[in-house]
């Protein structure tokens, strides 16, 4: 998803009603579709984490070949404990949310194409795949963040086709209602923080938990913030809101991690060109001061660039926080 609200007064507010049974479609690939969070992992969880066995119990469901995968895998497979480890992916192993459109369709492109073995989790099978476009090193897997199961079936089978987690692109979400705090909604509130909030924590929780339980130990967790985590636009509250609650994410995940070894980034985009970006053109972009500009855009692919040179950096070097625009837009000095 583009990592800004697309910032006009007059946007269509986010669906109203529960959030969708497993398995139907999704409109958005903001997606309800991947449970972030009460999730197994490669090895026994510590902590708070669910059990061991219930662990097993996730993985019993999923085979070797799974329905999820494309492709052959890359390379050779062995049967190492619980999990099933693959030969290929030389470069490391990545789960990326919401990866069927937006930023992150264009980070788990490139990294495949950068040499990792990628899990592309998403609520629409059909995006996935095409993001997916059969690389042997891809493994396909809807799911629904809000959805703890889900999520936990989500990191069992990455764990089954990959044996390690090395990097987590927290990146699914919603942009919510165009609405200012007094008009904003209950149920348009309660959908957008279950994505961006609950979500997000949940696959962190997942990642966090496999990196602390896998051999060696630790691995990256980058949290797709925004910019309006650190400044709003204009009648965004919903989601200014649940993207500074990344900000509290990302610091917990940072300081908890420490000794085992597991690092975390905010990463703030900023005008990033993507599908979602459309109410950047055309009549512009409501500002503060009321009138609409025509606002700079910047190719999502320097993004995905950006994300690669992180997952490649040693777990001994640290980033927690990275902000990135377009050059020229409104941001610095907003409002």
């Amino acid at each position: 998803m583009s990592a800004e609200p697309p910032p006009a007064a007059g946007e269509a507010p986010v669906g109203r009603g529960g959030i969708p049974q497993r398995g139907e479609p999704q409109r958005g690939e903001p997606q309800r579709g991947i449970p972030q969070g009460g999730e197994p992992q490669g090895g026994e969880p510590q902590g708070g984490g669910p059990q061991g066995g219930q662990f097993r119990q996730v993985l019993a469901r999923i085979p070797a070949e799974t329905d999820h995968a494309i492709g052959s895998g890359g390379g050779a497979e062995r049967r190492t404990g619980d999990v099933t480890r693959e030969a290929g992916a030389a470069a490391g192993r990545a789960l990326v949310t919401g990866a069927g459109t937006g930023i992150g369709r264009a980070v788990a492109r490139a990294l495949l194409d950068a040499g990792f073995g990628v899990t592309l989790a998403g609520r629409r099978r059909q995006p996935l795949e095409e993001a997916a476009a059969g690389h042997p090193d891809a493994l396909v897997v809807t799911a629904d963040v809000t959805d703890a199961i889900r999520v936990e079936e989500l990191f069992a089978a990455h764990a089954a086709r990959f044996g390690r987690l090395d990097v987590l692109f927290n990146n699914a979400g919603t942009f919510g209602p165009a609405a200012d705090v007094g008009d904003l909604d209950p149920a348009d509130w309660d959908a957008t923080a279950a994505v961006n909030i609950t979500g997000a924590v949940l696959c962190a929780g997942a990642a966090f938990r496999m990196m602390r339980a896998q051999t060696p130990q630790g691995g990256r967790i980058i949290d797709n913030g925004s910019i309006s985590a650190q400044t709003p636009r204009p009648r965004s509250v919903a989601y200014t809101t649940t993207k500074h609650a990344i900000a509290g994410l990302t610091k917990s995940i940072e300081l908890d991690g420490r000794a085992h070894r597991i690092t975390a980034t905010q990463l703030d985009i900023g005008n990033a060109r993507t599908g979602l970006v459309d109410a950047l053109v055309g009549d512009g972009a409501l500002q503060a001061d009321g009138s609409r500009r025509i606002e700079p855009t910047m190719d999502v692919a320097h993004v995905a660039e950006l994300v690669v040179r992180l997952a490649r950096l040693p777990l001994e070097v640290s980033v927690p926080q990275l902000t990135v625009t377009a050059a020229g837009m409104p941001f610095i000095g907003r409002g």
